[in-house]
């Protein structure tokens, strides 16, 4: 088998970098920590990255940024973008477990997260999906800061990002509208590399249907709502992470450094003679030779250390509900009920078809040869299948208002621009729960709960910082919840009468054929949902000052309410989570966190 000879981009820059100003440490050292840092950042993930990249700008500024997973981003695992779904459960991945979730009959779920340079932009699925307008619009209305809406943060979008050339060199000028991107961000992002034979039968059903399910030529427009094609964070046919986009360029800068295989066991109050705790000071662990060390920020200590641990680094502070925290054991120090509390998720429930054709992704399954061949095409040239996500054509909907779904209850979205549930065009048979077919081929639409009313919770299995904490999503457990995801069934199948489906589909596949009645589609949920891996809202931002339950727990600068020093930037900050995939929001919210950051501290 031939071997790609061209280093990828990001171990390159890491290289040469390293070479030059020994700015990516493998280990924490007292060395390294006797520089002063004026920022230090805890976890290398979107926001990690982008902190990073953006205080580092000021060549005045230090900035450490500490990751406790390894900088192995050239492994071809997390390079190849159809080996995404095989990420789960290796070194690259935290490895959390949730709490058996009832609202799932009683199964316990794999919690995927980062734990890699890069965090889980290294192991997610790639979809790039910004949220809806009214999504942004709901978090400036509850935080009552109007940065937080579409219009504001229009400008760090275009910043962000810039749409590539698709590795096939087909026509994609039809496929996305350019006036809502950028044209030059350090965020790469492409439409489909390699077109598949449902890909062209999903768009043309949306032509065919198109009250129900019309086109968009754009997702990331404001609007989600509608069939389109997937935009995904690959470059030049292989996955595009934080630090593919952020870390590497910044790394020949002196004033950064980042340290590797090194976990923040404690937060420390730097400064005990006031009333607010001044929390500038974090005690690191070495992974390799368990030493530990202590270091301070000069200015301000950000943790982006993701939904589930950074929670987990306030709640062993004692930062969360007092009464909680003197329950289990740890010594309150700010009383902030809504730490780990809010966790919001996305629910993930594929329904499958058996197809006329043979031509079909469930080839790679069957046929090592055949996989072989493909993994050979891919590391010679960056094209065809592997270049890919698991899907090309995605689509957001409503549920529709006969339904009456929302006469008694909530609607949980945030507004029309909102989506209920989500469509992704899969080329084969997927599932978390069932067993794949030995033989057959499928087409699955993957139908996601993307606009959830259930709310789960983070809290402390110990007091010892490396224990994980107890994740509990509580999926499921808002009957609305269930009557989405069961509408969402029923339009899919709704979806597949179009004419274009005509010769293609031949019959529903397993226990989805079986369920029928509104009962049955609510214990297929049930009984197949999963986790889409989208966990938010932990640390969620609120009004300024107001410390009650249900009020927040950061300001709507970041801040960490009750003390001085410390913000939060990642997906834990989110009030709601988005009714789009999530990358791209922590990304965004990282952005304006630069700018609230460095205007801060001028």
């Amino acid at each position: 088998m031939a071997v790609f000879s061209r280093m990828s981009s990001l171990a390159v820059a890491l290289t040469l970098a390293a070479c030059a100003s020994a700015a990516l440490h493998q280990e924490v050292t007292q060395a390294l920590l006797n520089r002063q840092f004026d920022y230090i950042v805890v976890g290398a993930g979107a926001a990690g990255a982008v902190l990073a990249s953006r205080l580092s700008e000021d060549p005045r500024k230090t900035v450490l940024l500490i990751e406790a997973g390894s900088s192995d981003y050239e492994n071809i695992k997390i390079e190849v973008p159809q080996y995404g779904f095989q990420l789960s459960n290796t070194v690259f991945d935290w490895n959390f477990t949730t709490v058996p979730q009832p609202g799932l009959n009683g199964r316990a779920l794999d919690y995927p997260r980062g734990h890699v340079l890069g965090g889980s932009t290294s192991i997610n699925l790639m979809d790039y999906c910004r949220g809806s307008r009214d999504d942004y619009d709901r978090w400036a209305n509850v935080t009552a800061d109007n940065g937080w809406t579409w219009d504001a943060l229009y400008k760090h979008m275009l910043n962000l990002d810039v749409v590539t050339p698709p590795v096939d060199g087909h026509n994609y000028s039809y496929q996305f509208d350019p006036a809502v991107h950028g044209t030059s961000g350090p965020l790469k992002i492409s439409l489909p590399q390699y077109l598949l034979p449902i890909d062209s039968i999903g768009i043309d059903a949306s032509a065919e249907l198109s009250t129900e399910f019309p086109f968009n030529q754009d997702f990331n427009s404001g609007d989600t709502i509608g069939i389109s094609w997937v935009q995904s964070t690959i470059y030049e046919g292989a996955r595009f992470s934080s630090a593919s986009a952020f870390i590497a360029p910044a790394l020949k800068r002196s004033n950064l450094e980042v340290v590797v295989n090194t976990l923040v066991t404690k937060l420390i109050p730097t400064n005990t003679t006031t009333s607010t705790p001044d929390i500038r000071t974090v005690e690191l662990l070495n992974s390799k030779t368990n030493q530990t060390f202590e270091v301070t920020a000069e200015t301000e200590l950000i943790l982006s250390a993701g939904a589930v641990k950074s929670p987990h680094l306030l709640l062993l502070a004692g930062i969360g509900d007092a009464s909680y925290l003197s329950s289990v054991g740890v010594t309150p120090l700010v009383d902030l009920p809504d730490v780990g509390q809010n966790l919001q998720d996305h629910v993930f429930l594929p329904v499958s078809w058996s197809v006329a054709s043979n031509d079909t992704l469930d080839n790679v399954r069957y046929n090592s040869t055949y996989a072989a061949e493909l993994f050979e095409q891919w590391n010679t040239t960056r094209t065809g299948p592997l270049a890919d996500g698991p899907a090309n054509v995605f689509g957001w909907f409503r549920v529709a208002d006969d339904a009456n779904l929302f006469s008694t209850t909530a609607d949980p979205s945030a507004g029309p621009t909102s989506a209920h549930f989500e469509f992704i065009l899969s080329d084969e048979f997927v599932s978390k729960v069932q067993s794949s077919p030995t033989e057959g081929h499928y087409f699955t639409i993957i139908v996601n709960l993307i606009s959830p009313a259930s709310r789960g919770n983070i809290t402390l299995a110990s007091l010892d910082p490396l224990d994980a904490p107890v994740i509990n999503p509580n999926l499921l457990s808002e009957s609305v919840d269930t009557e989405i995801l069961r509408e969402g069934i029923k339009a899919a199948r709704r979806f597949v009468t179009a004419p274009s489906f005509a010769n293609y589909i031949v019959a529903e596949y397993g226990d989805f054929a079986a369920a029928q009645t509104d009962e049955e589609l609510e214990a297929f949920a049930h009984a197949n949902g999963d986790t889409v891996d989208h966990v938010v809202a932990t640390v969620p931002m609120g009004r300024a000052g107001c410390m009650d339950a249900g009020c927040g727990a950061l300001n709507p600068d970041l801040t960490v309410k009750g003390t001085t020093g410390l913000r939060v930037v990642d997906a834990s900050a989110f009030p709601y989570i988005i009714s789009g995939h999530t990358q791209a929001a922590v990304y965004i919210l990282a952005e304006r966190a630069a700018d609230l950051i460095i205007s801060a501290n001028q």
